[in-house]
């Protein structure tokens, strides 16, 4: 098979996981979209966290509120804990790297914020140990995930929102996992901004 066949194959499969995606994801994005504006209305915030694709995608979203998407407005607050080196290597250093992400919940969440925790598989340890202490704090869990959602699943109580992509490839989860978070992004500014004009 040729390399553009190869191509035109990875398009079309993106595209039919996405469309196929829709249905599952959207009542469940749109849920996640109101708890997470609730959070920001009350002056709390939106924390991230995942590892390698998972940290890329968590660093866009909060990018994308504290700067904008596509509409100007105020910054909004959300921070990845994918970002700050020093911290990242001292706890995997001194502690586990299991707690790099819990360490930073534990510090800089409050009640009322959101943990918005990505992990293709599921599986995670470190954002399942994130997890575990934002509902110690009274955190709300925006956990998106692929693959049945894993150990992560488990971990959700009634309150959280579970964005799972009905997908085992790890590429094709990734690629919903983005427009999923440019739907998050997009609905935030649309509730609070309205129609654009």
């Amino acid at each position: 098979m040729s390399i553009e066949q190869r191509i035109r194959d990875h398009f079309a499969d993106s595209a039919r996981t996405k469309l196929a995606a829709v249905d599952a994801m959207a009542a469940p994005i749109a849920a996640a979209v109101a708890v997470m504006v609730a959070s920001l209305k009350a002056e709390g915030k939106i924390m991230a966290c995942g590892n390698g694709g998972s940290a890329g995608d968590s660093q866009h979203f909060s990018a994308e509120l504290l700067n904008r998407f596509e509409r100007e407005r105020r910054p909004l607050a959300a921070i990845a804990l994918s970002t700050d080196t020093s911290t990242l290597t001292s706890i995997a250093n001194d502690y586990s790297y299991q707690e790099v992400f819990s360490k930073q919940v534990y510090a800089l969440g409050r009640k009322g914020d959101v943990l918005l925790a990505i992990s293709t598989s599921g599986n995670s340890p470190n954002v399942m140990e994130a997890m575990k202490v934002a509902k110690e704090k009274g955190i709300r869990i925006v956990a998106l995930t692929g693959k049945g959602g894993g150990k992560m699943a488990a971990l959700l109580g009634p309150d959280d929102i579970h964005l799972c992509v009905p997908a085992d490839r790890t590429a094709r989860i990734q690629e919903v996992h983005l427009l999923a978070v440019h739907c998050l992004c997009d609905g935030i500014d649309q509730t609070l901004l309205g129609d654009p004009a």
